[in-house]
């Protein structure tokens, strides 16, 4: 098993005002060779966007864009005609593809969003873009892993186009899970959302991360209330 641990305050970080943003992997102006991507996970940025401020129109192409908000009301809008608030519990998947047009503002006046924006790479260029939602119910993460993404549009949650399962979990203090790959060729990037935990010997604090690959499953072990985030992603 190989691993590679990325402490919350290593990450790069942006603040123009109404929008604070911590950057896991390189992004915009923050640039570190060593941290460019996790395989096929491109971007895990943390943004906080402060009332009636937000992300105007603009383009993307050939990427699969992941929003889960965290806290407060998303508003998306896109050239597809898609729209609408976002909230926690909900989350917005897009395969930009030939080409998108989308905005990202805060729903609110005054209160923040709060929410982590993920891009995969996909392993097929120049798809017809999609937009999809799905509203989760927090009872199927509770002490387990529940799917929110994978490659298979019958399958639980959404789907993108790339061989990548993601889970959400909810766990109490105590609890013990293994997590099983999908694919023993991929490799997981897990995101403490909040709480603490331990994968295998590597203790992980609020919005650590962590990469495991080489390995078809690892042990979690819950030392404080955590929320987390698996991201399974192929690694070539």
């Amino acid at each position: 098993m190989k691993t590679v641990f990325h402490q919350a305050n290593s990450r790069g970080y942006a603040d123009h005002g109404w929008l604070k943003s911590y950057h896991t992997f390189s992004f915009a102006n923050y640039f570190d060779p060593e941290r460019v991507n996790f395989g096929a996970l491109r971007v895990l940025n943390d943004d906080h966007v402060a009332g009636g401020m937000g992300f105007s129109k603009h383009p993307h192409k050939n990427m699969e864009i992941i929003s889960i908000p965290l806290a407060g009301d998303l508003k998306h809008g896109d050239n597809m005609g898609n729209g609408g608030i976002i909230e926690p519990n909900q989350i917005q998947v897009m395969s930009a593809g030939t080409g998108i047009v989308h905005s990202e503002l805060n729903g609110s006046a005054h209160d923040p969003v709060k929410f982590l924006q993920i891009w995969v790479i996909p392993h097929t260029e120049e798809v017809t873009p999609r937009y999809d939602e799905i509203q989760l119910n927090a009872k199927d993460s509770k002490n387990k892993f529940q799917q929110i993404v994978s490659p298979n549009p019958e399958d639980e949650g959404a789907w993108i186009h790339q061989n990548a399962w993601f889970h959400i979990g909810r766990f109490e203090k105590g609890e013990q899970n293994t997590y099983q790959l999908q694919d023993s060729n991929n490799g997981v990037y897990t995101f403490l959302i909040d709480g603490k935990i331990k994968i295998e010997d590597q203790e992980l604090s609020k919005r650590d991360g962590l990469g495991v690959w080489e390995t078809s499953a690892f042990n979690i072990e819950i030392l404080e209330d955590a929320h987390l985030l698996l991201m399974e992603v192929p690694m070539n």
